[in-house]
């Protein structure tokens, strides 16, 4: 029976870039679960998922927006180095919490210098591409609202 909205999976996969650098597999670890339809991963991974067969294999390249999104510029802030503390190291890639109206907002560096420091609030896959190679390894107890 085909797996479907509702349904528990569990699934093993890789996800790669358009270049072809792997940014995320399941390989050494246990099948992701989540239940599909309650939007627990990206929109495209649970259609590619849907209608799959246990011990069934698929190759989906899911585009950007229904992925993580495209790159929005309003969310890469250009400010200055004197807004950090003097002594904080700071790295390209470098994780930031920011206080946002709406609660914390996960961040990174993007770049720095002397001058200031571009912070990206955009998921690190925003604007991407992404391809999936997924197997359904089991379906399980449907969940109940």
């Amino acid at each position: 029976m085909p797996a479907r909205s509702g349904d528990l999976v569990r699934v093993h996969y890789k996800g790669t870039l358009a270049d072809g650098t792997i940014f995320d597999s399941s390989e050494g670890r246990e099948p992701l679960e989540f239940t599909l339809g309650q939007g627990m991963v990206i929109p495209g991974f649970d259609a590619a998922v849907t209608g799959l067969d246990v011990g069934s294999s698929v190759v989906k390249t899911i585009p950007a927006n229904e992925a993580y999104g495209p790159m929005r510029e309003e969310m890469v802030l250009r400010v200055p180095r004197t807004e950090f503390p003097a002594d904080m190291p700071l790295e390209e890639g470098m994780p930031l919490q920011l206080q946002g109206p709406g609660g914390d907002i996960m961040a990174h560096v993007a770049e720095f210098d002397d001058e200031s420091v571009v912070i990206d609030a955009n998921h690190p896959l925003a604007g991407e591409d992404l391809t999936f190679s997924i197997t359904l390894e089991s379906i399980g107890s449907k969940l109940i609202i």
